[in-house]
């Protein structure tokens, strides 16, 4: 296999967990605030203060320049610059939608109805041209504004779901602008209810809950913005067994947009930094869905979706049922859970000349255990 060179900072790394940063670390990609500002720069050598501020934000994972792995690339489906304006575009809306009298508001969503559809299409076409399974885990680790951040998130798994089912670009369409609005009605919830560090109460989960009827009354009233959009806000936590909110609708009565968006919603809640717990690695959150296969999520669509997104991203640690150790080198389309791997260590000894392993040709053998504490290696 032919090895590709780059030479931009960043384009080579190791996925680590925050906690086990040291100040000989270097970043290799970008932490951004929620305004798109750079709040570590890539290549900066990290000090004790600077890792400190990572966890103080809710920085679970982290890429660090590795020379053990210099050839390894980490690439995100969309651009930073795409999921900026995306999220600025999120934002906007919402806040719009929020703050402004009934009797602007259509003039607002004639405006940003295009502007929202525009974003979509250009999600869509980046995801198509970087034709590979979807990884969002160098955006899902940064620190941003969670409701904006989560809705680019599940736009893009919503939409990476949807092209692997052979939906058409029509209803990629009608999906990505459902998804983008998704969780409008959020606006309405307040903070410190939907924030809260610690367990919600009963009366909270149920103020919590009240987002998907205030989302689906707030869009169907709105010009521009197509039916099925507010019925995805309204449906996006119903459950096939009956068991989801608001309505406690089962298996057909539910909208196939709103289940597609219901399995990226749960996968990007579940993979994403929380106040009041870690995030999951992307086979971690798989597994989540799989608890719910057939009876909260359709089976199918979550085989579609394993197949659709990287399990086990470029840069990580992984080891090996065989005795391997080494790094996820690169994904292999259509089984994601089978990437091909830097061998670099046999049975926690060093080689001296790693090599490729591809996991698709060895069925025998299956990732046993990920690793994001980076141990330090002797030559």
């Amino acid at each position: 296999m032919k090895v590709l060179e780059y030479d931009k900072v960043g384009d080579w790394m190791r996925l680590i967990s925050t906690s086990s940063l040291t100040t000989d670390d270097y970043l290799a990609k970008a932490i951004y605030n929620d305004r798109g500002r750079i709040l570590v720069q890539a290549g900066t050598p990290l000090t004790k203060r600077m890792i400190a501020r990572l966890s103080e934000l809710n920085v679970t994972y982290v890429y660090i320049e590795d020379e053990h792995t210099s050839d390894i690339e980490v690439t995100s489906s969309i651009s930073d610059e795409r999921r900026q304006e995306a999220m600025n575009q999120i934002e906007t809306t919402f806040q719009m939608m929020k703050e402004s009298p009934d009797y602007i508001k259509s003039f607002i969503t004639n405006r940003t109805a295009e502007s929202m559809g525009s974003t979509v299409r250009s999600i869509i076409e980046d995801i198509q041209k970087h034709n590979e399974v979807v990884t969002l885990l160098s955006d899902v680790f940064s620190y941003d504004n969670y409701i904006f951040s989560h809705s680019v998130n599940v736009t893009v798994y919503s939409l990476a779901l949807g092209m692997e089912m052979g939906l058409n670009r029509n209803q990629l369409e009608q999906i990505g602008f459902g998804a983008m609005l998704h969780d409008v009605g959020k606006m309405f919830t307040p903070k410190e209810i939907l924030f809260k560090p610690s367990r919600l109460t009963d009366e909270e989960y149920g103020i919590i809950k009240q987002h998907t009827t205030t989302g689906f009354n707030m869009l169907r009233k709105a010009p521009n913005i197509p039916l099925v959009s507010a019925h995805c806000a309204y449906q996006h936590h119903e459950r096939l067994n009956g068991t989801g909110y608001p309505r406690g609708i089962e298996a057909d009565d539910i909208h196939l947009y709103a289940k597609i968006i219901g399995i990226a919603d749960v996968f990007d809640a579940v993979t994403s930094n929380r106040v009041y717990r870690r995030a999951m690695l992307p086979h971690e959150g798989m597994e989540v869905l799989y608890a719910g296969a057939d009876t909260l999520f359709d089976y199918e669509m979550i085989q579609h979706f394993r197949r659709s997104i990287a399990l086990y991203p470029n840069g990580l640690t992984v080891h090996l049922s065989d005795g391997k150790s080494g790094v996820v080198f690169q994904q292999n389309n259509q089984v994601s859970d089978r990437p091909i791997v830097r061998v670099l260590e046999h049975h926690q000894q060093r080689l001296r000349q790693p090599y490729l392993f591809d996991l698709s040709k060895h069925l025998n053998v299956i990732v046993k255990e990920c690793e994001t504490t980076l141990v330090q290696q002797t030559s």
